[in-house]
């Protein structure tokens, strides 16, 4: 019963009060273990789904087209800011996004969401309700978790000598090392190293963690656009900053014992994934429907099986639908201690996200990557 525990610590850091919607709503609920139906009416129309890599099982948006009779065209992103750039353009057509917490916030700020129409998601009573109503998404207009893991350090023990446990020894490391092009995490790092908020809108602060970051990078071979399991499979690099799964998976896919995940001391990011339906889109009616689909136990099971994060399909769990190993290993499901010593990324400011922006430029342009 270990992740449950976990789910409350996690509940902490993300969640005000599960919703009324929420409370009332498991009589509404598909069965835990019933197939899921797709609504009539929908074949031969187009869903655009917009997405991190290598974040839905093999099989999920197959069947998703078999059941409706419907197409999936699928895009992918690398980063929260890449993603809002685009959309910040004007929607050029996607249904579905997967913006983190705190871009939910921001997203939902500059009117770039629709609120959804949670009768028409009834599998929505699916998710735990100690993940609803989160203080970046309050009642759950706008958005409903995917999945959530960390971010920390992927390294190859044989490589590096010695297991990792602070930040220190990552940008002090003698040898390749990948950054995850990722603004808000890489300046919480620094930032908490420093003392400061990891979320912090004082300028004077925020140069200070830029600073840090330009000192402490000359190992640094790559910024990486959640890429960088990548680089470490093949050798490039020794150490990547990289989130929990996509660590997770190369290990399992090299059948070795290489590769290993932590979150150093003083802590690395807790994060919660969402979808959520971006104003301008297509096609929201099939959008909901897909939505529904997802939060189905055994749908949301084999995502989270596949992908290697954690599940917020509370009928998955009950119904034993994760693999127990998944369950029961804290690269997956992090401890109560580990979440307890983590940051977690808010929205800020439109001035201290532009300053956010800047800064990490700098650093890139300042290290030649």
């Amino acid at each position: 019963m270990m992740h449950k525990h976990v789910l409350l610590v996690l509940a902490a850091l993300f969640v005000l009060v599960a919703p009324v919607w929420a409370q009332e709503a498991t009589t509404e609920a598909t069965a835990a273990l019933e197939p899921w139906v797709c609504p009539e009416g929908f074949a031969g129309q187009t869903l655009n789904v917009y997405n991190w890599s290598t974040y839905v099982a093999e099989d999920t948006i197959p069947n998703f087209e078999a059941a409706c009779g419907v197409r999936v065209e699928y895009s992918v992103f690398g980063s929260n800011e890449e993603m809002l750039a685009r959309l910040s353009q004007g929607n050029p057509g996607f249904d579905i996004v997967v913006p983190t917490g705190y871009m939910v916030a921001t997203m939902a700020g500059r009117d770039l969401l629709e609120p959804l129409d949670l009768a028409n998601i009834p599998n929505a009573a699916n998710v735990s309700e100690v993940l609803l109503n989160p203080v970046y998404d309050p009642d759950n207009m706008y958005s409903l978790p995917y999945q959530w893991g960390s971010l920390g350090v992927g390294y190859n023990l044989s490589t590096v000598g010695e297991e990792i446990t602070t930040w220190d020894q990552v940008f002090s490391y003698d040898g390749p090392v990948a950054w995850i092009d990722d603004p808000r995490f890489m300046f919480g790092v620094a930032l908490t190293i420093l003392g400061f908020d990891a979320n912090s809108e004082n300028p004077d602060e925020i140069a200070a963690a830029r600073d840090f970051l330009v000192e402490n990078g000359g190992n640094v071979v790559a910024i990486a656009a959640d890429d960088g399991q990548a680089l470490l499979q093949r050798g490039d690099v020794d150490i990547a900053i990289e989130y929990s799964g996509d660590i997770f998976q190369i290990g399992v896919d090299c059948e070795c014992e290489d590769f290993h995940y932590v979150l150093p001391e003083p802590g690395g990011q807790v994060w919660v994934d969402n979808l959520a339906i971006p104003v301008g889109a297509p096609n929201p009616e099939l959008a909901h429907v897909f939505m529904d689909y997802i939060y189905n136990a055994q749908v949301g099971a084999d995502i989270s099986n596949y992908t290697a994060y954690a599940s917020p399909n509370q009928a998955s769990i009950d119904a034993e639908l994760i693999l127990p190993e998944y369950l029961d290993n804290p690269i997956v499901y992090p401890t109560e201690e580990t979440i307890a010593s983590s940051f977690t990324t808010l929205a800020v400011s439109s001035d201290a996200e532009q300053a956010y922006g800047d800064a990490w430029d700098e650093v890139k342009i300042l290290l030649g990557r």
